[in-house]
């Protein structure tokens, strides 16, 4: 009895241990940038582990005057918003024609032959789709947007696949039964109970989206107009100095509206277990 109690205090001790090394980890990055953010240049320089030696606001005022700095954070929104719109409406639709159809042979084609996006790394075909879009003049804002509906779609249509066909397919058979069309199925049903899925590929997509810096750097470098927040954040760098305190304030402002999407996403994860499912 001593033993077992010994040893469920010992596994209990290094749980904690475990989650608490977790969370340090997890924390330390971002109490850098806090701290950080509220520093002179010089104070960074001198000692960048070091916590301020008072509340300095002059970083955020410095940004927030910044010109452009406003047009930057529409640019975005505007990209971030658009394609997550495009990639929720469409992504899900396509995913339950191929689910629920998988036994025909048009719809598997189609499947494995989206999946093949999954076994080529960026990098190869960046080249060449610069040279795409700029044949097709679409080195914009738009042009952008559209690639990454397209990136998405590949990851998207496996989650939501594999997703769709562990629901019980004796849902929708009962609303068929009761005169529900394919839509009205979906939209009624479905939608509910892919909730928690959904909920998943905002808050990657929104990440991605928001945080990019590769593929803006190559479609939006004509104009400073276009450009995103990654963009303006790159500017704080230089052939031969850092401006950390601006960076990190830039980084720790472009950070709210992503935890803004994450908090208000929570809530349908647990909602979307059993929306839908119980027939009224």
């Amino acid at each position: 009895m001593i033993n077992d109690r010994r040893e469920k205090v010992f596994w209990h001790s290094l749980r904690n241990t475990l989650l608490l090394l977790g969370m340090v980890l997890v924390l330390f990055p971002m109490i850098l940038v806090v701290t950080n953010s509220f520093k002179t240049l010089e104070e960074a320089s001198k000692s960048f582990f070091a916590f301020p030696q008072s509340v300095n606001l002059d970083n955020l005022r410095e940004l927030l005057n910044s010109q452009n700095y406003f047009r930057y954070v529409g640019n975005s929104l505007m990209v971030t918003a658009v394609s997550m719109l495009a990639v929720v409406l469409f992504i899900p639709l396509v995913s339950y024609a191929i689910a629920r159809n998988m036994q025909r042979r048009y719809y598997r084609f189609l499947y494995i032959y989206i999946m093949l996006g999954l076994f080529i790394p960026s990098q190869i075909i960046l080249l060449p789709i610069v040279k795409l879009m700029s044949r097709l003049n679409m080195l914009n804002s738009w042009g952008l947007i559209l690639l990454y509906i397209t990136f998405s779609l590949t990851r998207g249509v496996f989650l939501f696949v594999n997703y769709i066909h562990s629901l019980p397919i004796e849902i929708e058979e009962a609303a068929h039964i009761d005169g529900c069309t394919v839509l009205q199925t979906y939209f009624h049903i479905v939608i509910h109970l892919i909730q928690p899925m959904v909920s998943t590929l905002v808050i990657m997509d929104v990440l991605w989206y928001w945080n990019d810096f590769q593929l803006p750097l190559f479609l939006l470098n004509r104009s400073r107009e276009m450009w995103t927040l990654p963009l303006f954040q790159y500017n704080f760098k230089t052939e031969y100095s850092f401006d950390y305190p601006m960076a990190f304030t830039a980084y720790l402002v472009s950070l709210l509206p992503v935890l803004v999407v994450y908090c208000f996403s929570q809530k349908f994860i647990i909602n979307g277990l059993t929306a839908g499912a119980i027939k009224s």
